[in-house]
């Protein structure tokens, strides 16, 4: 299967070869090169691979688990996460060096940490497509997410135009003010289709760098208007539950997990840094930004919409052309991180199959597979 062929058997792991190209997929997992991605390359992409569809969802979040719960119970989540991450760097330089191997994929950490159990052994590539199978599901999953947020933000903004002003005012609506009808959002998404197929053909990380930093640059600008909004109109006193309801606490939960959506795009980074040592610093920064992101944007959205506030802050912001742009620069950002999630399933799944054909067929092939997981998405 797509799976498990080309990966390496019980007898390879306890007997490995020497580090070097030795297998056809080597190539595309190098790491450590000159060809790898700088420490800011790196951050810039580990940013651009946690902010994303789930901040936005934060402030709907810290509602349902309470101004005070919420809050802290975003910052213990982030600790846990950094710590996870963290750990499962270190398990993979550990199983590197053990298993005399430049670079560990997730599933390779995985066989290879089974096959130091005895009685785990034995089932250690099972273990491997377990692993590499939830991988695919969660990022693929994140990639159908991008579709949708994509085809509804536009087709809003679209829908919204002719009504559109330059006023400003506070929206309790939970929407943006549709009065045009437009196109299904199924066409919207088949509009963005050959864009992203094109951004997909990217095959190195380090080419998406500047891609990514203008994504962060303008979804930067969007989180500040949004911010500047939501201060703006707190309404004083506050009085909001600091405690939310017992049973709306798993959707604050499931919300929360949603927004920590970088986590399948540590070991890919760390891989392909030129020196991938310098990682773990990589890492605290990043982590330490993106959880100062959640919790902020989090209790200031909720403390400005109170009960109103929406499954996404973007629809309590006014019918007005400068938040119609944050709409439109957050898109842009989202459209951007599409690339860099969907770099997770297509590392497991093409490879093993360009080892199957001829070198003249590799391009070819590798990019008629891009195009087909891309549909699939969509």
């Amino acid at each position: 299967s797509l799976l498990s062929d080309q990966n390496p058997s019980e007898m390879d792991a306890l007997c490995p070869s020497p580090p070097g190209p030795s297998r056809p997929q080597r190539h595309y997992e190098r790491i450590g090169e000159r060809r790898g991605t700088s420490f800011c390359q790196t951050l810039i992409h580990l940013l651009k691979g946690n902010i994303g569809t789930g901040l936005l969802g934060l402030p709907l979040a810290v509602k349902n688990a309470g101004l005070v719960l919420g809050p802290v119970s975003l910052l213990c989540m982030g600790v846990i996460a950094v710590h996870c991450m963290r750990l499962l760097v270190k398990c993979s330089h550990h199983l590197s060096a053990k298993m005399n191997r430049p670079s560990l994929t997730y599933g390779e950490a995985v066989q290879y940490g089974m096959e130091n159990v005895s009685w785990l052994r034995r089932h250690s590539q099972w273990g491997k497509q377990t692993v590499n199978l939830f991988l695919i599901i969660t990022q693929l999953g994140f990639c159908c997410v991008y579709f949708v947020f994509l085809s509804d933000n536009i087709k809003q903004v679209v829908e919204a135009a002719n009504t559109t002003t330059f006023s400003c005012h506070m929206n309790y609506t939970n929407q943006t003010q549709v009065l045009v009808q437009s196109f299904d959002s199924r066409l919207y998404m088949l509009c963005f289709l050959p864009a992203i197929i094109l951004l997909v053909f990217t095959p190195n990380l380090k080419y998406l760098a500047p891609l990514s930093l203008v994504a962060n640059l303008v979804m930067t600008a969007s989180l500040i208007l949004i911010y500047i909004y939501s201060l703006t109109n707190i309404t004083y006193p506050i009085n909001l539950p600091k405690v939310g309801r017992a049973k709306d606490y798993p959707l604050f939960f499931g919300t929360a997990i949603f927004a920590f959506e970088g986590i399948g795009v540590v070991l890919p980074l760390e891989n392909k840094m030129q020196r991938p040592q310098s990682f773990i610093p990589v890492l605290y920064l990043g982590m330490g930004i993106v959880t100062f992101l959640y919790i902020s944007l989090g209790t200031i959205g909720y403390m400005c919409f109170g009960e109103h506030i929406g499954g996404s802050i973007t629809l309590n912001l006014p019918n007005c052309w400068t938040y119609q742009a944050v709409k439109l620069l957050y898109s842009f950002g989202i459209f951007i991180t599409f690339a860099l999630q969907f770099y997770v399933p297509a590392e497991i799944l093409i490879p093993p199959v360009l080892a199957r054909v001829s070198e003249r067929w590799e391009k070819a092939v590798d990019l008629l597979l891009r195009t087909v997981l891309v549909i699939f998405t969509c």
